[in-house]
């Protein structure tokens, strides 16, 4: 789609108005949108606040130069990822795990993924999923005392496990 405003460029920007109750929409190239005072919206926000006290002090020029881990796989530093606020690869996670956690856990509200798990996961990860919810139900059910509850969670638990132990696939 052309821009409304220009027709020469693709228009990637939507913008919807309300003046004294009416509405105004139109699609704008980024020119465009930004010369009518429609900028992105990640150059309104303060990566600093958004992110917390862990990159607070990368973005403000506290930086330790010559010390400065690299990632292996992809180059990417530690101060890299705070100025862009991405993750260079999967490998960052492990090389700046103690740094990125505290920002994480603010953001998310946990550290570990807990949605479903692709079809490809393969059994071992479904199974550590299964017992995981297992043994928070188990938690849930002792600490609102429903104890046959919990006795028949323990005892699915323990087969899994018994099963894992075995090495079966299932």
């Amino acid at each position: 789609m052309l821009c409304e405003h220009c027709g020469k460029n693709v228009a990637n920007t939507h913008v919807k108005r309300t003046i004294n109750g009416k509405t105004y929409e139109a699609m704008l190239c980024p020119e465009c949108a930004a010369e009518m005072g429609f900028g992105s919206l990640m150059g309104t926000i303060n990566l600093g606040s958004l992110l917390g006290s862990t990159f607070t002090e990368a973005l403000s020029g506290k930086r330790i130069a010559e010390n400065q881990i690299v990632c292996p796989q992809c180059g990417a530093s530690f101060s890299d990822i705070t100025q862009t606020g991405r993750v260079g690869c999967a490998k960052c996670y492990e090389i700046f795990y103690d740094r990125l956690v505290p920002s994480l856990q603010r953001i998310h509200g946990k550290t570990r993924h807990a949605g479903k798990l692709p079809s490809g996961a393969g059994i071992e990860a479904k199974r550590r999923n299964e017992l995981d919810s297992l043994r928070q139900q188990l938690a849930q059910a002792v600490e609102n005392q429903e104890y046959e509850k919990a006795a028949q969670l323990r005892d699915s638990i323990r087969g899994i496990e018994e099963k894992e132990g075995d090495g079966n696939e299932g």
